[in-house]
């Protein structure tokens, strides 16, 4: 009987403790979104709703212009480090050579690093060879923390795939090339666009790293809200804020949904 009880009220417990947790990890979000609605200035109070900051925020120059840098930095980032990633993960887990199991853990490097460690370092470095910073260096300095996320969420999927299917095609006569394009990248390809989707956002949203490593006229959306910041918060922000990001999170939600139809 006890144990029966225990386990009637631990699911309900466990409920209320995920939703405790998610509503303290996403109620500033919600917060931030309510107001950017708000037609006071300061957004400090509710008196009613209106669209006039979002419209504001596409009018404005400004950030029109960080929102193309942006972009300008993510989808390059996208490809390239997806390529990357792709050929690396190939590589770790179907050749054996000296060192693979250090290089392999070198990869999660990145990923536990603290950002603002990083963000000194790449300033550090590109200082040391004279490179200016401006797009170029934050699009480097983009690729070089994504592609071990690339990297390591592809090898996760070439975990899961079945050998004998490759092994199948190369016994009816096809080269190791032809078995990659035909048979490899086809059973990868949700791996590779989950790590695409996941890199976009990771990019986008992207503030510390790219603080350090951005020069004049080459501020991208997170940089650019930060600086509105400095002036106070005013519901224009929090608008801007909000499209930050849910526009990352549609994407995402679309692209797994394509990429969903695309295997089945």
């Amino acid at each position: 009987l006890p144990g029966t009880a225990m386990n009637r009220i631990s699911p309900r417990l466990l409920t209320i403790g995920c939703g405790a947790v998610y509503l303290f990890m996403y109620a500033p979000l919600l917060v931030l979104m309510v107001f950017s609605f708000t037609p006071t200035e300061y957004g400090v109070a509710w008196e009613g709703f209106t669209l006039k900051w979002y419209e504001t925020v596409f009018n404005n120059k400004n950030i029109q212009d960080a929102f193309k840098v942006s972009l300008m930095i993510a989808i390059p980032c996208v490809l390239i480090s997806t390529a990357i990633g792709t050929i690396t993960a190939i590589t770790l887990y179907r050749s054996r050579f000296l060192g693979r199991a250090l290089f392999q853990g070198i990869l999660y490097i990145p990923l536990i690093m603290p950002d603002v460690v990083i963000g000194i370092s790449l300033l550090l470095f590109y200082s040391s060879i004279n490179l200016e910073l401006g797009i170029l260096t934050i699009l480097l300095a983009h690729i070089s923390f994504s592609i071990p996320l690339t990297t390591l969420v592809i090898i996760a999927r070439m975990q899961r795939i079945d050998r004998t299917l490759e092994e199948a095609a190369m016994d009816l006569g096809a080269d190791e090339w032809t078995t990659m394009r035909k048979v490899t990248l086809p059973l990868l390809k949700p791996g590779i666009l989950a790590a695409a989707l996941l890199t976009f956002p990771w990019s986008f949203n992207d503030f510390v790293i790219t603080f350090f490593v951005s020069g004049v006229g080459s501020s991208t959306l997170p940089v650019r809200v930060y600086s509105m910041l400095r002036l106070g918060v005013s519901p224009m922000v929090n608008a801007l804020g909000t499209l930050i990001v849910l526009v990352p999170l549609i994407i995402v939600i679309i692209g797994t949904r394509l990429a969903r139809r695309s295997v089945s």
